[in-house]
């Protein structure tokens, strides 16, 4: 399971994909939350700009990721 550090208290879905190169662009991100190809904590996903927080964990296309917020990490 990969790890993506955020900063502030969430970031957006559609972000977080570019931000693990598991998307190329936010036009790429919508289409696979779009085709139900994202859940986020085993739900699929249907919102592009979901708010994801820190332990929120995202899955798609055999990936998974845990948002870890940066205070959090430092700690």
């Amino acid at each position: 399971m990969e790890t993506c550090y955020i900063e502030g208290e969430y970031i957006h879905l559609n972000q977080l994909l570019k931000k693990l190169d598991w998307a190329g662009s936010g036009g790429e991100a919508r289409v696979y939350i779009e085709q139900g190809l994202v859940t986020v904590n085993g739900q699929t996903a249907s919102e592009i700009r979901k708010k994801l927080r820190d332990g929120d964990v995202v899955e798609m296309k055999g990936r998974k990721a845990v948002t870890v917020r940066q205070a959090a990490a430092e700690q």
